[in-house]
């Protein structure tokens, strides 16, 4: 929603229709990365979750993966404290 609201606005990634031309750019990838990065854990936690469900982790004795997923989420989601702050905040 918010990429085609800018869009519409006139603003790209080469340019900005009002300040510097750097912000699309910036703008456009950094939520971009961060939107496939987001996807990616969607993915892995769907995977992990399931595989929970089948009981592989409880079979091998190991959470590890359960562990690495949780821990993947929560850097992407510290990083959009980032981009939030610095992109729509400041």
């Amino acid at each position: 929603f918010e990429w085609t609201h800018l869009i519409h606005e006139g603003f790209r990634p080469w340019s900005n229709p009002v300040g510097a031309p750097q912000f699309g750019s910036s703008f456009f990838l950094l939520t971009g990365f961060h939107g496939l990065h987001v996807l990616a854990g969607v993915i892995y936690l769907a995977v992990v979750g399931l595989r929970a469900l089948r009981g592989v982790y409880e079979r091998r004795g190991s959470y590890e993966a359960v562990e690495v997923a949780g821990l993947y989420w929560h850097f992407v989601d510290l990083v959009w404290v980032f981009i939030f702050t610095f992109m729509y905040l400041v």
